[in-house]
């Protein structure tokens, strides 16, 4: 922009865009450059695999596996949650898992994890097996969400299910007008959808807070699709997998969707602190 000396502000010329413009028309795509891109999107294509055989799933995982309470745990910190408070206190059979490729993440093999390893994999309970958890520890990229959505819900999903979503951001991604100094964290805020009636455990996320990432996806594809949905979003300090941060989702314990499914809390806790110890010792190089 530039200004004359009448203060009239007027735009200045430049050929810069059109030079780029120019420069796109005149590159034609090669058949080698479509092969790679044939080649790099059947490699971030993601395949939900069955448990026993890893071959791909024909249908949607809900369609296979129909349930009445669908929890996803997004993060180690989530994760470390529901595999100490939840999974410790019953038996939990997978069901398959996700398989996908991304600038951030490899998934492994399902047999063996350990706390560091990056994993997406689905569980139902034995005794119940409408209830459904999954426990993704891997990073799902943004073009793949929505593969990840169609491939595990379908492309129409039934109503007559809830989903709860638990995840974590750092707490500098928290808005607010008080000083980030002046909070308290770990605390928990929650997200809910339109056709989830009941109460929160905790206080609902204030505007203009936003959510990201896969917990985003299926809240808003949830919210769509007119599923009950709730999202309890941890703020914390601490990213890497923390006691404390586990801990900040114990409110969540009295919610309809995990009450009845956790039976010792002691012996959970127990569970937890192993499970950072043991996260601990794997992540330090001088071991």
């Amino acid at each position: 922009m530039a200004a004359t000396f009448f203060g009239e502000v007027v735009k200045a010329p430049c050929r810069a865009g059109t030079e780029d413009e120019e420069e796109d028309e005149g590159r034609t795509e090669t058949p080698e450059d479509r092969e790679v891109r044939r080649k790099l999107a059947r490699k971030r294509e993601v395949r939900i695999l069955r448990r026993q055989t890893k071959t791909s799933l024909e249908v949607s995982l809900l369609e296979k596996y129909p349930c009445s309470k669908f929890i996803i745990a997004v993060g180690n910190n989530a994760v470390a949650f529901l595999s100490s408070f939840v999974m410790n206190s019953g038996v939990w059979e997978e069901v398959g898992s996700a398989k996908l490729w991304n600038e951030w993440c490899r998934t492994t093999d399902t047999e063996h994890l350990s706390p560091a390893e990056a994993f997406c994999v689905f569980y139902h309970l034995k005794s119940n097996p409408s209830v459904l958890l999954c426990q993704c520890s891997c990073y799902v990229a943004e073009d793949q969400q929505y593969q990840w959505l169609e491939k595990v819900f379908g492309s129409c999903p039934k109503k007559n299910m809830q989903v709860t979503i638990l995840t974590c951001r750092h707490v500098t991604d928290y808005k607010t007008s008080e000083s980030t100094s002046s909070l308290h964290s770990p605390f928990l805020k929650a997200l809910k959808t339109q056709h989830f009636k009941e109460p929160p455990c905790c206080s609902l996320l204030e505007q203009p807070n936003i959510v990201h990432d896969l917990p985003a996806a299926v809240l808003s594809y949830c919210q769509v699709w007119r599923i009950p949905a709730i999202l309890y979003l941890c703020y914390t300090d601490v990213m890497k997998l923390d006691l404390i941060t586990v801990e900040a989702f114990k409110p969540v314990l009295s919610s309809r969707s995990l009450k009845g499914l956790v039976k010792n809390i002691p012996q959970s806790m127990e569970q937890l602190r192993k499970l950072v110890t043991t996260n601990e010792i794997q992540s330090n190089i001088y071991t």
